[in-house]
């Protein structure tokens, strides 16, 4: 017995030493590398920018084709399979427009008639294909022809409005001027339209985006926007095709007449117009009335605002056109060779308003420096656990078009094979790290940042300067619809990610959005360019190549107690009773404690074992349990009147589109009671209660994997 005891030791040993002789070069040494300036290339970075945004790309149109192909040809000549999914979707673009202001009804030969161009600056490198900016518009804009007194509401969000109800001030039968920089711009339309307004001027206050109106030099001498700039962008409130609202568009298949679109409710019924920093002042100065508060006032040297209505007077024409027009998402996958089944996802758009060095571009840069590494990886021997696949979007722009068609047409496929997206808009904006997640991400991505070198200081990493003072990094939440990660985590429920350098930027969406500011103002070395795609692909491959997934549901839970507290201090009734809500987050707590102690088990028994059948399969079966407990947050009625928005959890404020709401369903319910006052009204929040509820002990019992 001691004898063969001996022996099966022997052969143990020298089973571990042939299996060290002739093992494969360990998952880790390839991520090191991957993250190493011996593959890292801040050279090339700039290149692709340069490239991608030598020619204004708005969705539907040629150089945005072009800008696809440039990335299907750097996908492939990276040894990735590569291909385009187009879509048949709805785009709109201008026809015509027109502003007039008369300042006083008296006075009508003292008319201003406004040129609404934005001005080409001398030695502007880019004045030769200026004339392909498309004329500053918002997209999916109501088409017509309005003229009423002017009212100025501040930023257009409803509490905006119930300062201006206060103070006496009928926005009704109006147009109203609001300033950018608080809430969507499509939420400024909506809201404008229920308080009764006609017509809308959206315009970017030098206090927000011109310096202050200070010492700050306008681009190209300094960062800010010049007078004339004008933020452009979308004013649909809805995320995908307006004209296939829930199912992927196709040639041949269902498609919403343009009456049914707008009776859905997300396209405005009230036509707008963005106009730039000098033109807002101008119609500012013809407004009287009221002296606005102070909090509602410009930069120093800017006009007094007063709130109106009149005596100026706007008459606004908007003419538009809707097309169905193709956009082209492109897709790279490398398959892998243990669980080809399993989908770590990276996505950024392709499309932009202007040239889009910033938005979205530094994060198409980002992503195909993604691809050329993990090109390099691969002929050094490199091969993905799992299926890692690079999503190049089109038409977000315009509501997030792109992947939201991807989504609906792969919903079922991705529910049951999708680990994670990870999505980086716009890479850079400048200085400072920041990400938002969906918890169960967040050890993941301070671990990931301790391995990367914080590109604006090489003594410390990116956690070190993220963390800052602080005892830990401010992660934030993925509710809103501000960019492509709404469809995978509001419409499925998959686990994401999101991140970037800087927080807004101040040629947003302006034709001074190019290379030569990225150049001088955003990342004039372009290291930031480099540690975001660094840490984006650092977190792809930990995802992609691990054998346990690194998820932490104790992160989950933990934040959800966090919210629970926000959520008493909302209540409208002492009376609605949170503890089943309360309960189910102990439970989802429980869960997540037990199944990191089934990994630890798991790991422990293996030690220098043999790794035999049963081994994986408890491997595979646990990481499928930490997969599908996201899902578990989602409910297929959805949000009440907003059906599209499956999650419990996160979602966009129903006011502001880039507003993320923890539990939406019941933060709506409790406005509408606090409004109501009504016995119905707050029986309603008690139902959201229960949903949610109901979705977390949903996902418990998913993380604990046993049936009831």
């Amino acid at each position: 017995m001691i004898i063969k005891t001996v022996a099966a030791t022997l052969l143990a040993i020298a089973t571990s030493s042939i299996f060290l002789l002739f093992s494969p070069t360990p998952k880790s040494f390839y991520h090191s590398l991957f993250i190493s300036s011996s593959l890292s290339d801040n050279v090339s970075i700039s290149s692709h920018l340069h490239t991608l945004t030598r020619r204004p790309h708005v969705a539907g149109q040629e150089a945005n084709a072009e800008a696809a192909a440039y990335v299907l040809s750097i996908f492939a000549s990276s040894s990735i399979k590569t291909h385009i999914a187009p879509y048949p979707v709805a785009l709109t673009y201008p026809v015509s427009r027109s502003l007039t202001l008369t300042p006083s009804p008296q006075e009508p030969q003292s008319q201003i008639n406004f040129n609404l161009q934005q001005e080409i600056y001398s030695g502007d490198p880019y004045a030769d294909v200026a004339h392909e900016v498309l004329p500053t518009f918002h997209a999916f804009a109501k088409s017509g022809t309005v003229t009423a007194p002017v009212v100025y509401v501040n930023y257009g969000s409803l509490e905006d409005y119930e300062v201006l109800k206060q103070m006496g001030v009928n926005v009704s039968g109006s147009i109203v001027l609001a300033r950018y920089g608080k809430i969507y711009r499509g939420s400024i339309v909506q809201t404008a339209f229920e308080a009764g307004a006609v017509g809308v001027l959206v315009y970017t206050d030098r206090k927000d985006y011109g310096g202050g109106g200070g010492e700050g030099k306008w681009f190209p001498d300094g960062k800010w926007l010049p007078p004339s700039g004008v933020q452009v962008g979308t004013v649909y409130n809805g995320l995908g095709d307006p004209t296939t609202p829930g199912w992927a568009s196709s040639e041949e298949g269902e498609r919403l007449s343009d009456d049914e679109v707008e009776k859905a409710g997300d396209v405005p019924l009230i036509p707008s117009l963005p106009v730039s920093a000098a033109d807002g002042e101008t119609i500012l100065r013809a407004i009287g009335g009221q002296v606005a508060n102070d909090d509602w006032q410009g930069s120093e040297d800017a006009p007094t605002y007063k709130v109106g209505p009149g005596p100026g007077i706007v008459h606004l024409s908007y003419t538009g056109k809707q097309v169905i027009g193709t956009i082209e998402n492109v897709i790279g996958v490398i398959e892998g060779t243990e669980e080809p089944d399993r989908f770590v996802i990276l996505g950024n758009h392709r499309d932009a308003w202007t040239f889009g060095a910033v938005d979205p571009n530094s994060g198409t840069a980002a992503l195909l420096e993604i691809a050329q590494r993990l090109g390099k990886l691969q002929k050094r021997g490199w091969k993905p656990r799992r299926t890692i696949v690079l999503c190049n979007w089109d038409a977000e722009e315009y509501g997030l078009i792109g992947s939201t068609e991807w989504v609906e047409e792969n919903r079922q496929m991705l529910a049951s094979r999708a680990i994670a997206y990870l999505n980086v808009d716009s890479a850079v904006y400048g200085p400072g790290f920041w990400a938002s997640a969906t918890p169960q991400l967040d050890e993941l991505l301070k671990q990931a940042t301790q391995q990367v070198q914080d590109p604006d200081n090489s003594s410390q990493t990116i956690y070190q300067s993220w963390v800052g003072s602080s005892s830990s990094p401010m992660i934030d939440r993925l509710g809103s619809g501000e960019s492509d990660f709404a469809a995978f985590v509001q419409h499925v429920g998959i686990p994401a990610a999101d991140m970037a350098f800087g927080k807004g930027y101040p040629v947003y969406h302006s034709m001074y959005d190019d290379f030569i500011w990225m150049q001088k103002f955003g990342d004039p070395m372009f290291q930031r360019h480099v540690a975001v795609a660094s840490l984006w692909g650092l977190v792809a491959l930990w995802l992609a190549d691990a054998e346990f997934l690194p998820f932490n549901y104790l992160s989950y839970a933990l934040e959800l107690q966090r919210h629970m507290k926000d959520l008493e201090d909302e209540l409208p009734d002492k009376n609605i009773n949170l503890a089943p809500l309360f309960k189910s987050i102990e439970e989802l707590k429980k869960a997540a404690t037990k199944i990191n102690s089934q990994r630890e088990e798991i790991e422990q028994h293996k030690g220098w074992q043999f790794i035999g059948k049963n081994d994986h399969f408890k491997v595979r079966e646990l990481n499928d349990r930490l997969m599908m407990a996201e899902r578990a947050f989602t409910d297929q009625d959805g949000l009440l009147g907003r059906s599209w928005y499956k999650h419990l959890i996160y979602g966009p404020s129903k006011h502001d589109d880039y507003g993320s709401k923890s539990f939406p369903g019941i933060d709506e319910a409790i406005e509408k009671a606090k409004s109501l006052k009504t016995a119905e009204s707050r029986k309603l929040v008690q139902h959201e209660v229960w949903r949610v509820a109901r979705a977390v002990r949903h996902a418990s019992q998913i993380i604990n994997g046993e049936l009831t």
